[in-house]
């Protein structure tokens, strides 16, 4: 027969066993919403590096037909560049607040400038009648969609991740596992940027 003294161990040892996989729980569920957002920003990465690759062909074919725009054609190009640097920084750790914030900053400077080259190539109409450009920019279009979609995708998961971090009982080992920080979500400016691919040519 167990003595009293025994009897107290084993339940405390159980109640101890079944804590660790409450918290073993937690720690997996966190993991799991961080890899779905983490992986969600991905997605918006493959659109936004595909917009960046379809930019310089944009300003190849303008720089032709635009020769007295020089100046919105460079801006262009230096907003694609920073917009690619935010990108590397934020891919490096999606839903850091400074590196989503950097992001989201280049793509509405990117989008303003998108937007003035659109609207300055209204006064040449041998650049809007060129099929390459036509073509580029129906690119454009879609690939803003994807971004947009990309981004709410993203938006969500972060929201789930945050929500599931911030209630009771994971709120108290959230920040013991590695979880402290909430994750950002990603806003753009998105009448700005949708500004360039409304154009029609």
């Amino acid at each position: 027969m167990l003595g009293p003294g025994l009897i107290m161990l084993i339940v405390l040892a159980a109640i101890a066993v079944l804590i660790f996989l409450y918290v073993v729980g937690i720690y997996n569920r966190l993991v799991t919403l961080k890899n779905r957002f983490q992986n969600a920003f991905s997605q918006i990465e493959v659109q936004l590096q595909r917009r960046y690759d379809l930019i310089p062909n944009l300003v190849e074919i303008a720089k032709k037909y635009m020769a007295h725009e020089r100046e919105t054609l460079e801006a262009v190009t230096a907003a694609r560049n920073q917009a690619v640097g935010a990108l590397k920084a934020a891919s490096a750790n999606p839903g850091d607040p400074t590196a989503m914030a950097n992001l989201s900053a280049a793509e509405n400077g990117l989008g303003g400038v998108l937007g003035r080259l659109m609207m300055v190539s209204e006064a040449y109409p041998d650049l809007k009648a060129n099929q390459n450009m036509a073509q580029l920019t129906e690119e454009l279009t879609s690939t803003e969609n994807k971004v947009a979609f990309a981004r709410q995708h993203y938006n969500d998961a972060v929201t789930e991740y945050n929500t599931y971090k911030q209630t009771f009982p994971p709120i108290f080992f959230a920040g013991l596992l590695g979880h402290s920080q909430d994750a950002e979500l990603l806003d753009f400016d998105d009448a700005k940027i949708n500004e360039a691919p409304k154009v029609s040519f």
